[in-house]
C-alpha cells in the first residue's frame, strides 16, 4: 500500500465491526425494527429453568414499551408481549380469563434471572412463571412473580422475518 492509500483510507483498522445479531444474541442498545417501527433495546432478561434458557428483550419506542420473547425449542419461537392489568395470585390457576377469552395453562416453573440494562435490578433473583394459550394458540398470557407482585403480559407469536436487528454495539 502506498502512502496516500494509508492516509485516505476510510477504514479504521482498529475498530472491530459489530457482529451480526440473531434473535438469541440481541444486546442492549441494538435497534429492532418491527411492524414499521424502530425500537431500542433498553433491557434484557435471561431466564434459566434447569437446562432450558429463553430471553425477554425490553423494547422502547417513544413512550411505548413492548417485550420481544425469544427461545430455541425445536425451532426458534418469537413473540411480542405487552403488559396488562390482571389480578392473579400464586399458586397459578389452570386457566385465566382476559377480555372474555379463556387461556389455558401450558407450562409453569421457576426460573433464575439474569437482568441487564433497565432490568439489572432483577439480576440474581428467581421468578415463578406460567404460560397460558387460547384455544387456537394465537394469543398467550404470561405471568411472572417478582417478589409479592405478579406481572401479566399478553402476546402473540411472530416469525423471525418480521424483525430486523441493527447492532448498536460490538
Amino acid at each position: 500500500m502506498g502512502l496516500f492509500s494509508n492516509i485516505f483510507s476510510k477504514k479504521d483498522k482498529h475498530k472491530p465491526e459489530p457482529k451480526e445479531r440473531t434473535a438469541l444474541s440481541i444486546k442492549i442498545g441494538d435497534i429492532i425494527t418491527y411492524d414499521l417501527r424502530d425500537f431500542e433495546v433498553v433491557g434484557k432478561i435471561t431466564y434459566r429453568d434447569g437446562g432450558y434458557e429463553w430471553f425477554g428483550y425490553q423494547l422502547l419506542e417513544g413512550n411505548d414499551t413492548v417485550w420481544l420473547s425469544a427461545e430455541m425449542d425445536d425451532e426458534l419461537e418469537l413473540g411480542i408481549y405487552k403488559k396488562i392489568q390482571m389480578q392473579v395470585s400464586t399458586p397459578y390457576p389452570k386457566q385465566v380469563t382476559y377480555e372474555n377469552k379463556t387461556y389455558y395453562l401450558e407450562e409453569k416453573g421457576t426460573a433464575r434471572i439474569q437482568g441487564e440494562g433497565r432490568n439489572a435490578n432483577v439480576n440474581g433473583t428467581e421468578s415463578h412463571y406460567a404460560e397460558y394459550a387460547d384455544d387456537g394458540e394465537e394469543n398467550f398470557i404470561s405471568l411472572e412473580s417478582w417478589g409479592t407482585e405478579v406481572e401479566a403480559s399478553i402476546g402473540y407469536p411472530i416469525e423471525a422475518y418480521e424483525i430486523k436487528i441493527l447492532a448498536g454495539s460490538i
